[in-house]
This record gives C-alpha cells, sequence and structure tokens, in this order.
C-alpha cells in the first residue's frame, strides 16, 4: 500500500486597509465562502492572518469593506470565469 505525504504550509495573508472597518479573506481553500475567514487589523492599519494549508496552487481574494480585491502584495494571478482576476498562490 502506498502512503500519500501531505505536507502543510503556514501561510500569512496581510493586506493594507487603514480605512477599512471589515476585511475577509475566501478562496479555493475555503470554498469561496466570504464569511468564515476574517482578518485582524493591527496598529498599522495592515490586517492580517495566518492559516495552515495544504501543499497546492490556490486562487483567493480579499473582500475589503463589501468590495472584492486582489491582493496588491502578491503579482500572481489569474483571470476568472466572471472576467476579474483572482490572486493565485502556489505551495
Amino acid at each position: 500500500m502506498a502512503i500519500k505525504k501531505c505536507s502543510s504550509k503556514k501561510v500569512t495573508f496581510k493586506i493594507s486597509a487603514p480605512t477599512a472597518k471589515d476585511v475577509r479573506l475566501a478562496g479555493d481553500f475555503n470554498s469561496w465562502d466570504s464569511s468564515s475567514i476574517s482578518l485582524k487589523k493591527s496598529k498599522d492599519g495592515v490586517w492580517g492572518r495566518d492559516l495552515t494549508l495544504k501543499s497546492g496552487r490556490y486562487e483567493y481574494k480579499y473582500l475589503v469593506d463589501g468590495q472584492w480585491q486582489r491582493d496588491p502584495l502578491n503579482s500572481l494571478f489569474t483571470v476568472n470565469t466572471f472576467g476579474s482576476e483572482n490572486s493565485v498562490i502556489e505551495l
């Protein structure tokens, strides 16, 4: 019997949004559920959250005060079926 090793990695998601009231994260890793992952705001206006993800390729976006936004710190992206852009992370 072959045993498949599935490694996981800690990933820190961050976005600067000093005037935002609410920032959330959605992507392939949570079935695009924009209500399940809230980010926390630091004193300098940067919102962040650590997640542990299995190795693979994931598309994601931030939801900043109800507006979808690609990750400005990540140059990797793809065009989704709606014609907008999703950020991409590969682990």
